[in-house]
């Protein structure tokens, strides 16, 4: 589209000016920068041609919305991103700073470049340049960006769990994943669910000297090992009673296709994680284990002396940061209660072991025959001159979940990140050819929608 071509140099100084605004949703100090982004996410629909444009405000961060209604009898779609990021931390690993876009190469570094403000204008441009050439859009167009998604989310969640009859649509959009390989257009159909929360341990009152009641007095810290054996065993097999019971395998061409993907397993492990060996469960496939297996992970224990030297103490208590991701048909509200049982069950004498949640979300698998998906997968060859792969996902999307659950509809999700486009780390980035080639293909892809 020769709009979007002439326009490429006006896209990169709206992105870096919204680059710019450490828009940190996790830091109260920041606040005043939520609004500044919000702020200007409104003026970029309002620019866009969006109608109703506003902010939502509630228990949080605001919410942006605008919309376009004027295409009867054609679908609508519900656009969603979010302009909040993450912390920079840590600041001395950045090569330029983290609210000071650069260009270096074909890159634009910033925190926020790929998660989620830069595919979040990908969005914004495709309907802009479409409304600036036409002066109307293939489908109708409702716009839903929150300020929370990087801080749990609550705002949107209870919004959306309304029901309101204001974002009523036939499909979700989302930019807020990533391409298998460069040049390689993907689709995402599947995301893993999660719960998340904390497992506290105690024993005795206080702290105790373990050479005078050690061999007598409960110890947390064992406890909580114990514990957590029980849970999952050496080879990653979740030990849960009835935690799998509803697991799906992948479908046969699912998996085949999987085994079609441009992957060096060997690469994957030496240089993106960097580690000595792979584990989990053996019985499957990497991607099977990454994207249709569900997990339980720790990601924290504290409790007891952990500074420098020594002190000869049984701690009163253990708290343990622990999670597991979800896949299809599993869920969180049981998920929760069959952990809770397990902990229970495992508990040695003389403490005492509560599994409280912290967060939660449903996973979502979506049909790769959906009319919705099929569109997309459709706009993306088009558009990158390769054959669309579909992909799953081991992170989470919650707001997926809640589009499925409470709205009842799909979530296209179009990945013009990269791999190595260094999300929640230090030097954020985004590949500017795939910013450009997203515009233009979320631009197809309305018109294929409208074309029916």
């Amino acid at each position: 589209m020769s709009y979007t071509v002439e326009n490429r140099a006006r896209y990169v100084e709206e992105l870096k000016a919204y680059l710019r605004i450490p828009s940190i949703s996790t830091l109260s100090e920041n606040k005043p920068d939520i609004c500044r982004a919000a702020e200007f996410t409104a003026a970029q629909l309002r620019q866009a041609g969006m109608r109703n444009v506003e902010l939502m405000d509630g228990e949080g961060n605001p919410l942006v919305y605008g919309e376009w209604l004027d295409a009867p009898g054609k679908p609508t779609l519900l656009f969603y991103g979010h302009y909040d990021v993450q912390p920079p931390d840590p600041l001395s690993e950045w090569v330029s700073p983290p609210f000071e876009p650069e260009i270096r190469g074909e890159n634009i570094y910033a925190r926020g470049a790929a998660d989620d403000k830069g595919l979040t204008l990908i969005l914004v441009k495709a309907v802009e340049a479409l409304m600036a050439t036409r002066g109307k859009l293939p489908v109708n167009v409702k716009f839903l960006i929150e300020g929370e998604e990087e801080s749990g989310g609550e705002h949107i969640s209870s919004y959306v769990a309304s029901k309101p009859p204001r974002i009523k649509a036939d499909a979700a959009v989302i930019c807020d994943t990533e391409m298998f390989a460069p040049e390689l257009p993907t689709l995402c159909i599947g995301l893993r669910g999660i719960v998340y929360g904390e497992l506290t341990v105690k024993g005795a009152k206080q702290d105790l000297h373990s050479g005078v009641y050690g061999g007598a007095a409960p110890n947390p810290m064992m406890a909580v090992a114990e514990i957590l054996t029980a849970l999952k065993d050496r080879d990653g097999h979740i030990l849960i009673p009835g935690f799998t019971d509803k697991v799906q395998p992948p479908a046969p061409a699912e998996k085949e296709a999987w085994a079609r993907l441009p992957f060096d397993e060997q690469k994957y492990r030496e240089e993106e994680m960097g580690a000595s060996a792979l584990t989990g469960e053996p019985e499957y496939t990497l991607f099977e284990r990454l994207w249709a297996r569900p997990t339980l992970e720790v990601h924290g224990i504290r409790g007891g002396f952990i500074g420098e030297g020594a002190k000869t103490v049984i701690p009163a208590q253990a708290v343990v940061k622990l999670s597991a991701r979800l896949v299809a048909d599993q869920e969180p509200d049981e998920a929760v209660k069959q952990i809770q049982k397990a902990v229970a069950a495992a508990c040695p004498r003389g403490v005492t072991a509560e599994f409280k949640l912290l967060h939660g979300a449903a996973p979502s698998l979506i049909n790769p025959d959906n009319r919705f998906i099929k569109a997309a997968a459709d706009a993306m060859t088009e558009v990158f001159g390769k054959e669309t792969v579909y992909v799953r996902s081991g992170g989470s999307i919650p707001i997926t979940g809640l589009f499925d659950q409470h709205l009842g509809i799909p979530s296209v999700m179009m990945g013009f990140g990269l791999p190595d486009d260094n999300l929640h780390a230090p030097n954020e980035k985004l590949f500017l050819p795939n910013f450009y080639r997203g515009i233009d293909a979320v631009a197809r892809y309305l018109d294929i929608v409208g074309e029916g």
